[in-house]
């Protein structure tokens, strides 16, 4: 029996790479591995990972508030408990192998494993690696990266391009079904966009859609619009359409069948998230990013030009998302010519194995 510990939370972009790998493990070893998750306590994967069937334990660890706020002076405490924790779980775990994926609870259970002399495995989502992910590993023994030229961040001989490890089959769509276009509504002869906001919502691309939806003065839009608002966002945007109510726009505060989705979208409008992004890449879907100006290190805007320096994406900053978003979009939509090729080029850095690839790794440490 062996036994793995993943870490990694916070968010969705943490946690479900983590959870790939774990069913990627299961489905080629079954019974013969164990595994364990580390979390963050009161983050979402303390409630997300029991869910979806398997053990996790967290830790007391906060992170660093980037305004001035009196709990970033607990912030060292929590940190030295955490490590003191985590040595606790991996010696009574047994563990042969941990693994990281970023978050809160990653870094103290990799620092934690390192000083212990448990071997090490750092996966890294995005294009630019942070500065906790670039300290831990010198001591790691395999980096698994989504990005190529990561060199500029970690020692050569121990990185590994695995891609991104995602949940469900992601392949291009050969045309649009008409389950996909009945599902929302559509007219298989009109081009499609896909506003995607995130499960919360992005407020930059609502307003981006409100500014361009009062643009047409009640006409019927020349596109056919899917428009994710997010939760957060839904009331009012609801609102917002029923006081303007234009033809040719689903809108919903989430997207239950995200493969629809992306099946009849022509062109996709979205933040750069990592694993955003290694969804569109294994379909090769030709994308317009707004990169969220609101994360650590400005990850998104460096994940969204690692595909622009290559034509597989095109990219418009936030602050000019509002005015210019719509009038990008509508533009490239029309140019069929630019949509097949960045198609073809974001195709070209897909990894469809990734979950496999990770696993393959940690066996190489065991």
């Amino acid at each position: 029996m062996k036994r793995v510990i993943l870490s990694g939370g916070g968010t969705g972009g943490h946690i479900y790479p983590a959870v790939a790998v774990a069913e990627a493990l299961k489905r080629k070893h079954k019974d013969n591995v164990e595994i364990l998750f580390v979390g963050a306590e009161g983050k979402m994967e303390m409630e997300k990972i029991p869910q979806l069937g398997y053990n996790i334990v967290g830790l007391p660890i906060l992170g660093l508030q980037r305004r001035l706020e009196p709990k970033n002076l607990l912030v060292p405490f929590k940190v030295i408990s955490s490590v003191t924790r985590a040595r606790s779980i991996i010696r009574d775990f047994s563990a042969d192998v941990v693994v990281g994926f970023g978050g809160y609870a990653s870094a103290p259970v990799l620092w934690a494993a390192q000083g212990m002399g448990v071997p090490t495995i750092i996966q890294e989502q995005n294009s630019y690696a942070g500065l906790t992910n670039k300290l831990l590993s010198r001591r790691a023994k395999r980096i698994c990266v989504a990005y190529e030229d990561m060199d500029r961040f970690f020692r050569r001989d121990r990185i590994i391009l695995t891609g991104n490890p995602l949940r469900g089959n992601f392949a291009p769509a050969l045309a649009k079904s008409a389950e996909a276009l009945e599902y929302y509504g559509l007219n298989a002869e009109l081009p499609t966009l896909l506003i995607v906001g995130g499960s919360l919502g992005t407020r930059t691309l609502n307003e981006m859609m409100k500014r361009w939806i009062l643009s047409l003065e009640g006409a019927a839009a020349p596109v056919q619009v899917i428009w994710q608002t997010g939760k957060y966002y839904e009331k009012e945007m609801q609102a917002f359409l029923a006081e303007h109510p234009t033809p040719n726009i689903w809108q919903g505060a989430f997207i239950e069948r995200m493969d629809y989705a992306y099946e009849v979208a022509d062109l996709v409008v979205s933040r750069s998230g990592a694993c955003t992004v290694s969804e569109l890449a294994l379909i090769g879907k030709p994308t317009l990013f707004v990169p969220s100006p609101n994360v650590a290190e400005d990850h998104q805007t460096k994940n969204a030009m690692a595909l622009v320096e290559r034509d597989a994406a095109e990219i418009i900053a936030d602050k000019d998302a509002i005015a210019q978003g719509m009038e990008r979009a509508m533009a490239l939509v029309e140019d069929k010519e630019r949509l097949a090729k960045l198609s073809r080029n974001i195709l070209k850095l897909g990894i469809k194995d990734a979950a496999e690839r990770v696993v393959r790794q940690i066996e190489k440490e065991w």
